[in-house]
């Protein structure tokens, strides 16, 4: 039987893709909108640019939402994040900084994060939290290993002072949590600390995130980071900024 070229080519990168998953460095990407990144975005549209840094390689796969392992590209959390528009976020950065200066044969990303979503919706138990460990171990399930968990989250819990005094206790709760139902009890975790918020406690849950106390917790500050005309979210050059700060911070502690 003759198989068309363009099937061909298909199955061809299938098998590419499965290749290059069953060595791969995996890394979690959970938190809120400025994980599931809204670089680009105004008004609901994303501009569709994609610096250097966030480009596609061959290198860099993404664990779609049908939990299949695919050449990554902006924006990661397309098909994740539904209820928002997504754009350019960290994840693709920090892959592409990973990849060139550890020697892997791969790094997969697995986008988990929603936007709008206080950390009280990350409990364990809770949809976000159990669909993140589950797809998690979906992704190592053909191989590779779950390398660390990158979480950008906060912006949500700066409206209330209830929400900003328990933060330091919810985080700490999910990273135990995690680490158990992951199985890794050593498992690194890299936090951002905020660079903008929803409500005007933002020095209080910052000064949460710095204060977590955990062994294998590294903190990212994004305080300075360009944020868009929304003052909320960061523009696409302070994206590709944070995802090397993550990049730097994971090689600098960790190794793989």
């Amino acid at each position: 039987m003759i198989i068309p070229v363009l099937i061909l080519q298909v199955l061809l990168a299938a098998a590419s893709g499965c290749a290059q998953a069953s060595g791969k460095a995996v890394f979690i990407l959970a938190g809120q909108s400025n994980m599931a990144g809204r670089g680009g975005v105004a008004r609901g549209r994303w501009d569709g640019g994609v610096p250097p840094e966030c480009r596609p390689n061959p290198g860099i796969l993404r664990f779609s939402a049908g939990r299949r392992w695919e050449p990554a590209h902006e924006p990661l959390h397309s098909d994740v994040d539904v209820g928002k528009t997504c754009g350019v976020g960290p994840g693709m950065p920090f892959a592409h900084a990973v990849l060139g200066a550890s020697g892997v044969a791969a790094v997969g990303l697995v986008p988990c994060a929603a936007g709008g979503t206080k950390i009280a919706r990350w409990a364990r138990g809770s949809h976000l939290y159990d669909q993140m460990v589950e797809r998690a171990n979906a992704a190592v399930g053909d191989g590779g290993s779950v390398a660390a968990l990158l979480w950008h989250q906060g912006e949500s819990d700066t409206v209330t002072v209830a929400d900003a005094d328990s933060y330091r206790a919810n985080m700490e709760d999910l990273i135990r949590n995690v680490r158990s139902d992951l199985g890794l009890p050593d498992l690194p975790v890299i936090q951002v600390a905020l660079a903008s918020g929803e409500g005007p406690y933002v020095d209080r849950v910052r000064a949460a995130q710095l204060s977590v106390n955990l062994p294998r917790v590294v903190t990212v500050d994004a305080q300075g980071l360009q944020l868009g005309p929304d003052h909320l979210h960061l523009t696409t050059s302070a994206q590709v900024q944070l995802g090397k700060k993550l990049a730097d911070a994971f090689l600098g502690n960790f190794a793989l």
